[in-house]
């Protein structure tokens, strides 16, 4: 009989995993070993001791990490829930992979980043985050990268899938029910598929089942598609390819509005640039990451079967 060790070399723990990217990664990582995905109930990462219980209990051989505190504008508010997901619960999934050798898949933000100027980030780049979630990712990235074990940071920007709450979900629910909208227009970046996210999450960990590593080598890579866009003209091209679906909407994509972020306030400031280069990720694992707007007709097409 298999030992508790052994045992593990084959589970996969994917935290978040009723989240966006967390239900997608579910069905992708599941030829690879098998998945556990607690919710809530079964494991509070709010809780230290109950994460330090649940690991000795299961003991994964691998550990996927999507799971964050997202609410941007509520960060403000509770910067220590905050913290406790984004930063202190990498750090320990991070220490436990650091003492059993495993491997760690964390997930991270373009919001790591300062927003500033118009070229496009790369991995090197210094971290300046603008506001509460952003620093909280960035401490995040920090404590899985000096935690002494294998990882891989993937950030991300914009995630959107068809079922959950999103941008591309909100604008479809808006333009069923109104003629006009405006939308912010200065914030330019890639809106970028939990699907995605997740197939490629799952070719670059898939010698894990073999040899226990993964097809890239440690460090930090960018993943969203190619391209970059406004949220303004993400709202327009998801009602362009809603027509074409046949959803009915009451409004059409000339009547979305573009307007600046100093005219729509919220409670966190937004960064103004979160284009990321992704060559990175593409040279390493030998794939042409899709545009943004094939990307968006895919889930789309999701959305409306």
């Amino acid at each position: 009989m298999a030992d508790k060790t052994d045992a593990g070399k084959k589970t996969i723990l994917v935290t978040g995993g009723n989240g966006q990217a967390g239900f997608e990664l579910r069905r992708s990582l599941a030829p690879l070993g098998q998945v556990l995905a607690p919710d809530r109930q079964e494991l509070d990462l709010s809780d230290a001791a109950a994460v330090d219980a649940w690991l000795e209990c299961h003991t994964p051989g691998l550990i996927v990490n999507a799971a964050a505190y997202t609410a941007v504008d509520k960060a403000e508010d509770e910067p220590e829930f905050a913290r406790r997901l984004n930063a202190e619960l990498p750090a320990q999934l991070a220490a436990y992979c650091a003492r059993h050798g495993k491997w760690l898949v964390h997930y991270s933000s373009d919001y790591v980043y300062s927003g500033e100027g118009d070229i496009s980030w790369q991995e090197e780049a210094v971290t300046a985050p603008v506001n509460t979630y952003g620093a909280t990712k960035r401490d995040g990235d920090v404590a899985v990268a000096q935690g002494g074990s294998e990882h891989l940071i993937l950030r991300t920007s914009w995630v959107y899938s068809a079922p959950g709450k999103n941008f591309v979900n909100t604008m479809l629910r808006l333009g069923a029910e109104r003629e006009a909208l405006s939308v912010v227009a200065d914030q330019i970046g890639t809106p970028t598929p939990a699907r995605l996210i997740a197939q490629i999450t799952a070719l670059a960990l898939a010698p894990w089942g073999h040899n226990g590593c993964a097809a890239v080598a440690s460090g930090v890579y960018h993943l969203a598609p190619r391209g970059e866009t406004s949220w303004c003209e993400v709202a327009r091209a998801t009602f362009v390819e809603a027509a074409r679906l046949g959803v009915p909407l009451a409004i059409t994509p000339e009547a979305v509005a573009p307007i600046a972020t100093a005219d729509y306030p919220t409670p966190a400031r937004r960064p103004l640039n979160s284009r990321l280069d992704v060559s990175k990720l593409e040279s390493a694992l030998g794939v042409t990451l899709p545009d943004w707007r094939e990307a968006l007709t895919l889930t789309l097409e999701e959305i409306t079967v």
